[in-house]
């Protein structure tokens, strides 16, 4: 949280506990800054008796009798409200400058808004720079945030392909698109308008501490709250596909020398048994291997990925 825009009277401080009261048991980015920011400032948050999440667009919920609605400018405008020109013209200025709004409207009118500006994940700049070593052929920014702030993001973080102001549904839409173009898609979100296109990706990731519908949804949970086992993430599963692929020649190989041995060289019943034998030997300690040797020694890093996509 930067500053606060007010209006109709109202003071910031006033704005920042009605928003941190609807935000009070959201977890994605926006939520926790607000909290944060109200917590700082020592602001004591009342409950509410009424809540509804408009995925997407905002949250609109009952507080000590008023009816407060926090979200973006669509938001507001979906709800019908007016919005006064100086938070329009102050939208404007901000989004210029990549920063973002977040409007708080008491009752039928629009009280004020909460400027935010993007923060990176200490380790985000670091994954994805291993992620390039690891030969990741294009990486996506899909986010519901405005055009200028989402460029600018994805200047700061070298990603040369972002889409802006992307609904839920949107969100979804654009990963079949991508996989219809015959991509393998790995989709990271942890919000609640994450949902639908975790679902749709064919490999999907959140974190420990995101909403509850992403990790539900979510094929694979980081457990540690960052991204940074991301790029172990990548390595794991690339060492699984190179050992599935050994594990498949290893039992297929007995029993193509058998077939062949019996149609040209009479290949009898007792060499058959002990090649299968051999065999199936073989498959059992190849299936085993990661255990074996997990088990013997300290771990190592897996194998980079020599074409991850």
């Amino acid at each position: 949280v930067s500053r606060h825009q007010t209006s109709k009277g109202y003071e910031a401080n006033e704005i920042l506990r009605y928003a941190a009261s609807a935000e009070d048991k959201q977890t994605h980015p926006i939520a926790c800054a607000i909290l944060h920011e109200a917590k700082t400032r020592g602001l004591e948050l009342p409950s509410l008796t009424e809540n509804d999440y408009k995925i997407g667009y905002g949250l609109s919920v009952a507080v000590d009798g008023k009816r407060v609605r926090v979200g973006s400018s669509r938001f507001i405008d979906m709800e019908g409200l007016d919005m006064p020109p100086a938070l329009r013209q102050r939208q404007a200025k901000c989004h210029s400058q990549g920063y973002s709004l977040v409007f708080v409207a008491i009752d039928r009118e629009v009280a004020g808004a909460i400027e935010l500006h993007a923060t990176l994940r200490p380790e985000v700049k670091t994954v994805i720079r291993d992620l390039r070593q690891r030969h990741v052929k294009e990486m996506y920014i899909i986010s519901g945030d405005h055009e200028a702030p989402t460029k600018q993001l994805a200047a700061e973080l070298g990603i040369d392909h972002y889409f802006a102001e992307t609904l839920p549904e949107d969100k979804a839409t654009l990963i079949q698109q991508l996989q219809q173009e015959g991509k393998s898609v790995c989709y990271v979100g942890d919000g609640i308008n994450d949902a639908i296109a975790l679902k749709e990706a064919r490999v999907s990731v959140s974190l420990r501490g995101a909403s509850t519908v992403a990790t539900d949804t979510a094929d694979v949970i980081l457990m540690d709250q960052s991204l940074s086992q991301l790029c172990y993430l990548f390595d794991l599963a690339q060492a699984y596909a190179i050992h599935m692929k050994g594990l498949v020649r290893v039992v297929l190989i007995p029993s193509m020398i058998n077939l062949v041995g019996a149609l040209f060289f009479h290949l009898g019943l007792l060499p058959s048994v002990m090649i299968l034998v051999l065999g199936m030997a073989a498959s059992m300690t190849k299936a085993m291997w990661p255990l074996i040797q997990g088990t013997s020694g300290p771990e190592e890093p897996m194998p980079i990925a020599e074409n991850a996509t």
